[in-house]
């Protein structure tokens, strides 16, 4: 009995969404944007990196072809003819969202087919009742913010003012979210926990999709956000790729915000990291020791949190070069039949407007499992019709049941 691991570079997009247009996104391209850049030497600015994308190793397990597939075009500097082995495609998503849980979900077989709940663009953005009561049972007089926000602005706004009040800076983005930043010695870092409990209960009946608890700290630069952020969500509402794992008595192994993105349900043994070398870390490692029919997802979030909110090109193109020259390592702990999927959850375009996520195809890239028994040692798998076809492979891969969303592509 072989395993299965699903890699997830978190919003990394390929562009070419079918509905892109409904969600004011038409055009977005994650990947093929950074590419144009880096080709373009808009990136060598920063003084990060230089030239052209360099990803050897994802290009040669077909990247381009994920690329191709989306938009029809390959990105600069990832050229399909270096693809040697493995399954490539784009996968659409049909959930309703473009954000982390519902991606994730789908991935994991459960599509979001409800509408979350999403805050106006006004000033305020939230109930005066929700904020009455969180003010009530949090013990504070009143909140800052109250409107969509970058978090790293919002805390560089008005982190002086918090240290001064006591009040939480809450805020929210085009996301389904209700985001709470304190600082951790003057607010404390339990009571921001505390305080993101409250919320998530007020939120329940709102079907807002995640509380997140945004701590930071003082530094000689000015407020900056610590690794101690915790995400609220609510559990998915349809049996997951994990829960049949977990059914079946397979070991379940969760890296980075996996165990959030689940509200912890059916994510096993869970581990964390405070950036992507650290979570990376700790995938090669799990990865060692997984036993057979074992089932592992890792989230890299630093590529969303770090680079694409923040609409940092350069940081993007160097932690995906970053990624890609360390990718041999964890490639080295397979086993003979082991399936491994690289893959995103939406996109994060760093060169679209604003600081939201876009409406984007993820790449799919799988490799390991049945390559023995084909001809051929690559295959395009065109664009999947949504992400679930990856939970739908993995589970057909392990032997698990069916569950009901997705076509598998495993041979």
């Amino acid at each position: 009995m072989s395993r299965a691991f699903i890699i997830v570079l978190d919003s990394l997009g390929v562009g070419g969404a079918p509905d892109a247009d409904s969600f004011g996104d038409t055009g977005a391209d994650t990947l093929g944007h950074i590419a144009q850049r880096c080709s373009g030497g808009d990136a060598d600015r920063s003084g990060l990196r230089r030239g052209p994308l360099y990803l050897p190793n994802l290009a040669a397990l077909g990247l381009g072809e994920c690329c191709r597939v989306a938009t029809g075009a390959a990105a600069p500097g990832i050229d399909v003819s270096a693809w040697r082995h493995g399954d490539a495609g784009a996968a659409a998503e049909v959930s309703t969202g473009k954000d982390s849980q519902s991606g994730h979900w789908e991935i994991a077989g459960s599509p979001v087919d409800f509408e979350w709940g999403y805050f106006p663009r006004t000033q305020p953005c939230f109930p005066r009742a929700l904020t009455d009561e969180l003010c009530e049972r949090g013990g504070f007089d009143g909140v800052l913010g109250n409107k969509h926000a970058s978090g790293t602005e919002i805390i560089a706004e008005l982190g002086d003012e918090h240290q001064r009040t006591g009040w939480p800076i809450c805020y929210t983005s085009a996301d389904s979210v209700f985001q709470i930043a304190a600082h951790e010695q003057s607010f404390g870092l339990q009571r921001l926990y505390q305080t993101c409990e409250i919320a998530r209960e007020l939120l329940d009946p709102m079907r807002v999709g995640r509380v997140i608890a945004r701590p930071f700290v003082t530094t000689e630069q000015g407020y900056q956000r610590t690794s101690n952020r915790r995400d609220y969500g609510v559990p998915p509402p349809f049996p997951t790729l994990l829960s049949r794992a977990r059914d079946a008595h397979r070991e379940v192994v969760s890296v980075g915000k996996i165990g959030d993105l689940f509200c912890h349900a059916a994510t096993g043994r869970e581990l964390k990291g405070k950036d992507n070398d650290a979570v990376f870390d700790q995938a090669i490692d799990a990865a060692s020791q997984l036993a057979q029919g074992g089932l592992m997802l890792v989230n890299l979030v630093d590529f969303d949190t770090l680079y694409g909110h923040r609409r940092d090109v350069p940081g993007y193109a160097a932690a995906l070069e970053a990624f890609d020259a360390r990718l041999p390592e964890f490639l080295q702990q397979l086993d003979d039949g082991d399936l491994t999927i690289i893959t995103g959850d939406h996109g994060c375009d760093p060169t679209w407007s604003g600081s939201d996520h876009t409406r984007e195809c993820v790449p799919v890239l799988a490799l390991g499992a049945g390559f023995e028994r084909r001809s051929s040692t690559r295959r395009s798998l065109g664009r999947r019709g949504s992400f679930a076809d990856m939970g739908a492979t993995v589970a057909q891969h392990l032997g698990l049941p069916p569950g009901g969303h997705g076509q598998s592509f495993l041979w």
